[in-house]
């Protein structure tokens, strides 16, 4: 009798996959064990609610079934498509070429590996998911008699469904994964369920998928590593001042207030594609609020308070720092619709410090808020509003899977087929280890927010806001704007930024940038990628105002240097940290963004 390592070097490889299945199995069932336990006794809470999905799909049925002839109109449609397949195929098997049906748009890129293509049969299951799922959403979308509500649920969860379904997305159907299993004697798949156990553990029963090996970058050591020092702080943020780069800089310091949803780094990932660095280097004493990760003991913080100790507390600092009043500001995404009540409540009380204002992909029309609007309606809204009461604050995966499953082919099944199917580790990448370090949301601020400025639209009326008992009235607001939207945003469309541009008093640049929400942003000029455009006529129609845009090739960042430096005053000799009242706290990027949100 031999044992496996007489046998040779393939039955000791057997035997240690082997042992590795054994350990894998074991730890399966106790995670599995584990979940069901968090499962019965969990919060019941989701971003995405079942009993909202179930009843937008109940509705569906009902008005399918109202019009059974139009019903089986498309069924016939359906079938011969089918048969068209069918013959297409027969004709490929027979040697002969034949026309695809069916094909992905341009840019799908989960059937790349060429064996979709070239090998009949993945062809044919290829094609077959296309033709099929093209014909669901077909139907759902031509359903007559749904309120615009339920249909956007439909349209969106039908997308999830579909996605979900696609044969790249299973082993036994995905041509490169049958591939590598076979090269590999199965070890993807041992190593994927490692992945996935890996996973299931770092989410503490919830399924956390990584994106990027974290382990390859460091908060201020090769990600938020432009030098300089936190000057100021209080509960729910720290203010840091960045190091000059050069000998001169602009009399007016630059205020950057970006979003609390997420981490103020994006803006500082790598030299190369570093906003602060980059403004910095074009001689601007620059701010940056660094917003606190909020627990429980945070919950009463208002948006009022996120005003008050944001903003303007800043506001007080920089002078304190600097001794100059007048300040040039720039807000980003929700830090853009703070900046923008702020301005507002500053018009109100004649405070006019801000000299200026720039604003990175912000909504102020919320009409058309896109697909996020498949996860706020009243039902929705209520039992998070519950939610957050109890615990104190929304944790931070709940918006990051939003988020994901509005871009799900790209943030969820290509990690799933990479890190589970192929059993490949994530690459290094810095954009996305930002993208995976979540903040949570205090309960009072997402309270006033969701309902007031997003259900209400609050900001659209003047008066429906109050902030410190001001009424709020953005139609006040009349310092010089820069406004860059971009064209690709899911999480903040272009055309409902575009309203600022007649609802602000004073002169707007309104620049519509190429790419979506975080690289139509984040586009340095040594990328030379993308391009935006320019009209300096803002007609009341955004769509009027693209027709007559001039197109540039490029990054956005060298037509808003250009308007910033008119704002930005006389030229002063360069100011470092420390030369003014404030004394260093601390070295940038400072303690609080280093807060994960499971701490």
């Amino acid at each position: 009798m031999t044992d496996a390592r007489s046998a040779g070097p393939d039955a000791e490889k057997q035997a240690e996959l082997a042992r590795k299945w054994a350990a894998l199995a074991e730890r399966s069932q106790r995670l599995v064990q584990d979940f069901a336990e968090r499962q019965s006794a969990g919060s019941g809470f989701s971003i995405a609610d079942p009993t909202t999905v179930a009843q937008a799909f109940a509705e569906l049925t009902a008005k399918l079934m109202a019009d059974p002839a139009k019903l089986a109109e498309a069924q016939m449609q359906l079938w011969q498509e089918s048969i068209r397949l069918w013959q297409a195929t027969a004709q490929r098997m027979l040697g002969e070429q034949a026309e695809p049906v069916a094909e992905p748009e341009r840019g799908d890129r989960r059937f790349r590996d060429e064996a979709w293509n070239e090998q009949v049969l993945f062809d044919y299951i290829k094609q077959s998911y296309l033709l099929t799922s093209r014909w669901v959403q077909g139907v759902v979308g031509e359903v007559e008699g749904l309120d615009p509500g339920t249909r956007d649920k439909v349209d969106f969860y039908t997308r999830q469904v579909l996605s979900a379904a696609s044969p790249s997305n299973f082993a036994l159907t995905n041509p490169a994964v049958l591939r590598k299993a076979a090269d590999s004697g199965g070890e993807n798949l041992v190593k994927g369920l490692e992945n996935l156990l890996d996973d299931l553990e770092r989410g503490k029963g919830r399924l956390q998928i990584s994106m990027t090996d974290a382990a390859a970058f460091e908060v201020g050591r090769n990600v938020a590593a432009s030098p300089g020092k936190v000057v100021y702080q209080n509960e729910l943020m720290q203010l840091i001042q960045y190091a000059p780069s050069s000998e001169t800089v602009h009399k007016r310091p630059l205020l950057f207030v970006p979003p609390w949803i997420n981490k103020f780094y994006v803006m500082d990932l790598q030299p190369k594609n570093s906003l602060i660095k980059w403004a910095v280097d074009r001689g601007h004493t620059l701010f940056v609020v660094s917003w606190v990760n909020p627990r429980k003991d945070l919950a009463h913080k208002s948006f009022e308070d996120y005003m008050r100790e944001g903003p303007l507390a800043a506001l007080d600092a920089i002078e304190q720092a600097t001794g100059e009043s007048e300040v040039n500001i720039l807000g980003f995404c929700i830090g853009g619709i703070l900046v923008v009540a702020t301005l507002a409540y500053m018009a109100a009380k004649g405070d006019r410090r801000i000299r200026s204002a720039t604003f990175l992909a912000t909504m102020v029309d919320f009409q058309d808020v896109g697909e996020v609007s498949v996860f706020i309606d009243e039902a929705q809204l209520q039992a998070l509003e519950q939610h957050v009461a109890e615990k104190g604050y929304l944790e931070g995966h709940h918006m990051a899977d939003m988020f994901n499953m509005m871009r799900e082919n790209d943030l969820i099944w290509s990690f799933v087929v990479n890190n589970y199917l192929m059993g490949r580790d994530p690459l290094p990448f810095d954009l996305l280890y930002w993208n995976s370090d979540s903040t949570r949301l205090p309960a009072t601020m997402l309270a006033f927010y969701l309902r007031k400025v997003y259900q209400e639209n609050g900001l659209m009326t003047p008066g429906a806001l109050e902030l410190g008992g001001v009424p709020i009235d953005i139609g006040k607001i009349e310092a010089p704007c820069y406004y860059l939207c971009t064209k690709e945003d899911h999480i903040a469309p272009w055309r409902s930024g575009y309203p600022a541009t007649q609802a602000f008093a004073g002169p707007v640049r309104f620049v519509l940038g190429g790419s979506g929400h975080i690289a139509g942003v984040i586009n340095p000029p040594a990328a030379n990628k993308y391009c935006y455009w320019t009209n300096a006529k803002l007609p009341a129609d955004p769509e009027a105002w693209l027709a007559k845009a001039r197109r540039h090739e490029g990054s956005w960042w060298t037509d808003w240097g250009k308007w910033l430096a008119k704002n930005g005053g006389a030229q002063v000799p360069a100011r470092a940290p420390g030369d003014g009242k404030l004394k260093p706290i601390e070295d940038a990027p400072g303690s609080y963004v280093k807060i994960r949100a499971s701490e």
